[in-house]
């Protein structure tokens, strides 16, 4: 009789401990799972905020850059990366004009092919994906020698086909057939559809894309951007670039300016957002429009700046 009762304590225990055992579980899964919705809920509201900062440095610097040329702590186009200290948080903003880079639909043929190169392409491969890319945008479908046409995307198995229309944004050169993404993220930071222009400003381009016009040497570009950052320095106006020629360089600034904002708060959150905009001071109720909103992947820290904005 007393083993009996034992034995049904025992069994009673044992019953008690996998109850708690299984209650200790369920109160551990839920508590993490409240941690972890909160942290996710933390991070997203951090984003959030990031993100309006990058938005508000956007629009101060479209507000510096209507500010009159030549007067005092004027932003300049060809200025280096400028810090701004903004609501606890740490801001660097970026800016060029659109002249810089290489616009993909009306560059020089030639131009176009030495980009391709400049990113690692042979001559062959270059050759072909100028024509895939002149064949993209053309209004027809004849077929150039090296080009390609729907059938040709077709045959590839690309569910894509030529537009037969220029460009509507960078991103679209991603479906040109014979665009490798490693050649793309290249040339990316350095092409355009928004200059309309044939050539590029050497004025503002950065050293890849100069190294991009063809007949150029790394030595006559590196000269040239010493005798550059030299005239800034000394308040001059830019020198020209003799390399490159009347059919690769042009000098005229146009309305379109990239600013890239770069938002780093203290948490470790940084959130990168670029956006290229279009001035229109000539209608003063809608003094400038937005072409294009990205958000960019984080990048890495950038060089300390030259110049730096205050609080």
């Amino acid at each position: 009789m007393r083993r009996a009762r034992a034995s049904e304590r025992g069994v009673a225990l044992v019953l008690v401990i996998w109850v708690l055992t299984l209650l200790l579980v369920i109160a551990g899964s839920f508590l993490y799972a409240m941690r972890t919705e909160l942290r996710a809920a933390h991070n997203a509201a951090l984003i959030a905020r990031a993100d309006a900062l990058a938005q508000a440095a956007v629009a101060r610097t479209l507000i510096e850059l209507f500010k009159p040329v030549g007067g005092p702590d004027v932003w300049r186009r060809e200025d280096a990366a400028r810090d701004w200290a903004f609501d606890g948080a740490r801001v660097r903003i970026r800016f060029t004009d659109e002249s810089a880079k290489i616009d993909i639909n009306t560059a020089n043929n030639e131009l176009l092919k030495g980009l391709f190169r400049s990113a690692g392409m042979g001559e062959e491969d270059a050759t072909k994906l100028l024509d895939a890319v002149l064949d993209w945008r053309d209004q027809d479908s004849l077929k150039r020698p090296n080009g390609a046409e729907e059938p040709d995307y077709a045959q590839a198995g690309l569910k894509g086909r030529p537009a037969n229309y220029p460009f509507q944004s960078t991103e679209e050169l991603q479906l040109v057939l014979g665009m490798r993404p490693e050649v793309f993220q290249r040339i990316a930071p350095m092409i355009t559809v928004y200059s309309r222009q044939p050539g590029v400003n050497p004025a503002f381009a950065t050293r890849a894309t100069l190294l991009a016009i063809p007949g150029v040497s790394a030595e006559q570009v590196d000269a040239y951007l010493a005798e550059r950052e030299a005239a800034r320095a000394e308040g001059r106006v830019p020198p020209l670039f003799a390399a490159a020629g009347p059919a690769y360089a042009n000098y005229a600034q146009v309305a379109a300016v990239t600013i890239r904002a770069d938002v780093s708060l203290e948490e470790g959150i940084v959130v990168s957002r670029e956006a290229v905009a279009m001035l229109t001071p000539q209608f003063p109720r809608r003094p400038y429009t937005f072409l294009a909103w990205r958000e960019l992947p984080r990048a890495a820290e950038p060089a300390a700046p030259e110049a730096a904005v205050g609080r």
